[in-house]
């Protein structure tokens, strides 16, 4: 963990799942949500941080990840029931709206609860996952298509459980050695903690169901899922993310209307971890509500 306050760890019960969550801070609430395959740990550098600026943050780990309850069967890891985790997550903490932040997985859904939950999200801010119109279209193309191969093998049951697994998760401990523009972005510690974490009974199918429960819900996400978010967004986008083409990073105007990217070029998709420091000081602006067009450009 950066240097900082320190952090509690407490659980909500949100009617049929308990998360766990660590809080630091006092002042607006602050949501960040991790992706996969991560927890709360990600946002190590962001916690501090947000708190020492007069931030009350509350990183949980989403349901199915490290120490919240893990539902059964992939029909419990659909957008809906992760989105309906922040709204009532939000309302646990005692507060009518926040601020929600999510990179990667933790941006699907937090894009997600902006459309299904407006009443809950007073701003948006999104690391290096697109908006769901975007991905959609984006999974039509060659290209988005071979660099998403990895979520097409995760709809076969149990074979993907079993290589992550092999070599005590060699797989995803070479990504996190290997993928970060920034040497040691992933110290061995901080690996050892998400291998850790996944470790954990019924942790890896789980986050891996998240992919599944995607699949079979992409067909709706262009009938009626979709809504218009009116809440102000920032897209922080990392553009040497391996996983997702640069231009994917700008949303919609149709769907997103007050949106603005900024762009990484020394980044990962890892980009909090990659560029800690940038990404503090562009969340603490937006945070603020520093009007965009005062906002430098880079």
């Amino acid at each position: 963990m950066a240097p900082g306050p320190s952090v509690d760890h407490r659980y909500a019960d949100l009617g049929g799942v308990r998360l766990h969550y660590v809080e630091a801070g006092e002042g607006p609430l602050v949501v960040l949500l991790h992706g996969f395959p991560e927890f709360w740990y990600s946002w190590r550098f962001q916690i501090p941080a947000l708190a020492a600026a007069g931030f009350r943050v509350v990183a949980p780990d989403m349901r199915g990840y490290n120490l919240s309850d893990k539902p059964k069967g992939v029909k419990g890891y659909g957008l809906g029931p992760l989105a309906r985790d922040v709204e009532r997550l939000i309302g646990a903490l005692g507060e009518e709206r926040a601020v929600v932040v999510g990179h990667d997985w933790g941006g699907i859904v937090a894009w997600a609860a902006a459309m299904l939950h407006p009443e809950r999200v007073e701003r948006l801010a999104i690391l290096n996952v697109p908006h769901p119109e975007r991905l959609s279209r984006a999974l039509r193309t060659p290209r988005q298509l071979l660099k998403s191969s990895y979520a097409f093998f995760f709809q076969v049951p149990w074979l993907p459980e079993k290589i992550i697994r092999a070599g005590n998760f060699a797989i995803l401990r070479s990504v996190f050695r290997n993928d970060p523009v920034r040497p040691g972005a992933f110290g061995e510690d901080d690996i050892d903690r998400y291998v850790g974490a996944l470790s954990r009974p019924g942790a890896l199918t789980a986050t891996i169901n998240y992919y599944r429960a995607l699949a079979r819900q992409a067909p709706a996400l262009t009938r009626g899922f979709l809504r218009r978010i009116e809440a102000p967004v920032l897209v922080i986008w990392g553009e040497k993310d391996i996983f997702l083409v640069p231009e994917l990073a700008r949303p919609n105007p149709a769907w997103v209307p007050d949106a603005r990217v900024e762009r990484l070029p020394d980044a990962s998709h890892w980009v909090q971890q990659d560029r800690p420091e940038r990404v503090n000081a562009l969340l603490l602006d937006f945070l603020h509500g520093t009007p965009q067009g005062s906002w430098p450009m880079l």
